[in-house]
């Protein structure tokens, strides 16, 4: 019989280890932490916490009743049965954001190819990109259905500001950025983005740009959805300060000019339905 002390049970997968403990999530609700494919169960019934397999940051949030910490998960999409391990944003705006993108201090060299972008790189809880392919595969043709994108931005005084699309989507072999302008959080900031939309991606080796005459991504030092060349380029090259050349750094210019680099950005997406 099991000793009446024991109110909640942790289950370590990779361990294959249980444990007994005396403590439930309503009386120390800091320490019952979410582990991948792991459970635990107390004596509170609205507590219980069976975890599967979801798709989306937006499905483990609910199914854990909106109670998970921002951190790198994995999920399940139909188009990645193998699971891909993401970071979830799981207090912005409500929470339950994929974070695609993130610049924050210039650690991770963004001047990289074609394959490296297509296949991701960084550190997924510093900066990173996610990868052209794994974006492809969770918005091209979704059983979620539409998904919508949050850019965050900040400068050198502290200011963050964000600008939100719906109808997010990259397809394609050139990975064709889809989006439309939905809302920002200050009239200020614009939208640096809309210029962008319909166009391929293009990375130092691989020029998809609209301009005859230059190879924007090399011009501008980054890789993005360039036209003619651009409006915004958040995977320019990282500055420690604000002032660059033209067209050069992170770049939003609605908001700061196209002689200013920004200090942090990230880059999330979210299923509308």
């Amino acid at each position: 019989m099991i000793d009446p002390r024991c109110v909640s049970i942790n289950y370590f997968d990779s361990e294959k280890r249980c444990e007994l403990n005396s403590a439930t999530k309503t009386q120390f609700p800091g320490s019952f932490t979410y582990n991948q494919r792991s459970f635990y169960y107390d004596e509170d019934r609205d507590t219980t916490l069976l975890i599967s397999e979801f798709a989306s940051c937006k499905e483990l949030l609910q199914a854990a009743g909106f109670t998970l910490s921002s951190g790198v998960y994995t999920i399940f999409p139909t188009s990645l049965t193998e699971g891909l391990e993401v970071y979830c944003d799981m207090e912005g705006n409500d929470g339950g954001w994929i974070v695609f993108q993130r610049r924050q201090d210039g650690s991770v060299d963004f001047y990289l190819n074609w394959a490296d972008y297509r296949r991701g790189f960084g550190d997924l809880k510093g900066e990173f990109w996610l990868g052209n392919d794994n974006l492809r595969a969770l918005t091209e043709a979704s059983p979620q259905g539409t998904w919508e994108l949050r850019i965050n931005i900040e400068d050198w005084e502290g200011e963050a500001v964000w600008v939100d699309y719906s109808d997010f989507k990259i397809t394609g072999d050139k990975y064709t950025l889809n989006a439309a302008y939905k809302s920002i959080s200050e009239a200020i900031a614009g939208d640096s983005f809309y210029k962008h939309f319909g166009e391929p991606f293009s990375t130092k080796d691989n020029d998809n740009d609209d301009s005859s005459s230059r190879h924007c991504a090399q011009v501008s030092v980054g890789a993005w959805w360039y036209y003619g060349c651009q409006k915004s380029n958040l995977n320019g090259q990282y500055y420690n300060n604000q002032n660059v050349e033209h067209n050069q750094g992170l770049q939003w210019e609605t908001w700061k000019g196209d002689y200013y680099s920004l200090k942090k950005c990230s880059m999330k997406i979210r299923e509308m339905n």
